[in-house]
């Protein structure tokens, strides 16, 4: 059976060239029916109205990658719970990097998705095994399906890198580099600034960033190469690199570094083991600011989940990682619009229609009769158990949550809260 809502006077993000308005919508179960700056009903109809208060409809997010390491049998994560988790979270596309126990480097090992309207992408290994050693078949995953190729979480060594770029079986699909140089973090794992030194932290220096980001970049002015693109800036003198290049290469960041850094997490909160590795605040602003601006375009969630007796470990023994699709929106929404006063597309912009591009897709946007859409409203606080993520490595900032995702064409319309209650009253700012 059907069931039909009138959503009534909602905030719209349509598309990334059309301003935020004021609307009503109308939603047949799972698909976006229409919407007008005034939609009305016949006198008998049973659609029910529900006035949307400080609600957002919204295309979906688009992460532009994230880790997966056994899709069937995995304990951190499978192929299904991480579906669950994304949609959840708002999450219409996932690019997920090769980085898995048999490393997506040959075809036949990125033959998994999901069924529409969800969107699983894969990136192909740069090289065979994820080893730096031999070059992986480019020209056949690419046909295969491939969004583009990717490294490990460190540069490739130069010789190979030049090679691979030279022989141009990418065309002119997208290449995704780490700037780091895993030799130079040493054991350490929180970037050194004067909060890393007074706590007492192994420190990572800047230059296991600095130095492999200057040498993309003179590779990148060298051969003219358009498809690369740069993984998880993490520095503030990663952030003055590109901006002093003339044409600087598309580049992401991890969301957490824009939420958290050495000076404002507390010693016992997850979210201190991360490769790259955390920043200070000074890195945390200057990260903020290069989104803002567009310097750096797409904010990635990275999703790299832990099991349970993985998180037993150590702190300086525990494999870096950070899940979390669920409270990426949430978070950011505080720290960016409430805190900061950004307008919600600037958000989406780093959100969703940047990490499209990123991946060299068209932009996401809203169409009629379709699934690909998102209801998110800003102020009803997150449930607890609201992401079906099994990774133990979600982060407790220790205090509630405010954001939740109350539906979208990827769920269940029967598990939509909060449709029949009024929409709670927004905190004073």
């Amino acid at each position: 059976m059907a069931h039909r809502w009138l959503l009534r006077r909602i905030n719209l993000l349509e598309a990334s060239d059309q301003p935020a308005r004021r609307v009503d919508a109308l939603i047949e179960t799972d698909r976006l029916l229409d919407w007008q700056e005034r939609l009305e009903l016949p006198a008998d109809d049973a659609t029910q109205v529900v006035e949307a208060g400080d609600w957002w409809l919204a295309p979906p997010l688009v992460d532009p990658h994230s880790v997966l390491e056994d899709p069937l049998a995995g304990r951190a994560e499978t192929l299904a719970s991480l579906k669950a988790a994304a949609a959840a979270g708002g999450y219409g596309s996932v690019a997920l990097l090769p980085w898995a126990r048999s490393w997506r480097d040959r075809p036949d090992r990125l033959q998994f998705s999901w069924r529409e309207p969800m969107r699983l992408l894969h990136w192909g290994g740069f090289s065979l095994d994820g080893q730096d050693q031999e070059l992986a078949p480019h020209a056949e995953l690419l046909d295969a399906g491939a969004v583009g190729l990717a490294g490990g979480d460190s540069l490739p060594p130069s010789a190979l890198l030049e090679r691979g770029l030279l022989l141009n079986d990418m065309d002119d699909q997208p290449v995704l580099l780490a700037p780091r140089d895993g030799a130079l973090c040493g054991n350490g794992f929180v970037r050194e600034r004067v909060e890393a030194l007074r706590a007492g932290w192994p420190v990572d220096p800047v230059t296991s960033e600095t130095l492999p980001l200057q040498a993309v970049l003179a590779l990148k002015e060298a051969l003219s190469l358009p498809m690369l693109r740069l993984m998880n800036i993490s520095t503030a003198e990663g952030v003055g690199l590109l901006r002093r290049c003339p044409q600087p290469p598309p580049a992401s960041v991890c969301w957490w570094h824009l939420i958290a850094d050495s000076a404002n997490l507390d010693p016992t909160e997850a979210g201190w083991r991360l490769v790259p590795s955390l920043g200070g605040t000074s890195d945390r602003e200057a990260l903020i600011g290069a989104v803002a601006e567009g310097l750096i375009p797409a904010v990635a969630v990275h999703h790299l989940p832990l099991d349970a007796e993985e998180c037993l470990l150590p702190l300086d023994q525990r494999r870096a990682g950070l899940a979390g699709h669920g409270l990426v929106l949430p978070l950011l929404w505080q720290e960016l619009v409430e805190r900061r006063g950004w307008p919600a597309d600037r958000l989406w912009q780093a959100l969703c229609w940047g990490p499209s591009q990123f991946l060299g897709l068209p932009p996401e946007r809203l169409a009629r009769g379709s699934r690909r859409w998102l209801v998110f409203d800003p102020f009803r606080p997150l449930a607890a158990d609201a992401s079906p993520s099994l990774a133990a490595n979600r982060p407790d900032r220790r205090r509630p949550v405010r954001g939740t995702v109350l539906a979208s064409g990827f769920s269940d319309p029967l598990q939509w809260p909060g449709w029949t209650e009024a929409p709670p009253v927004p905190p004073s700012r």
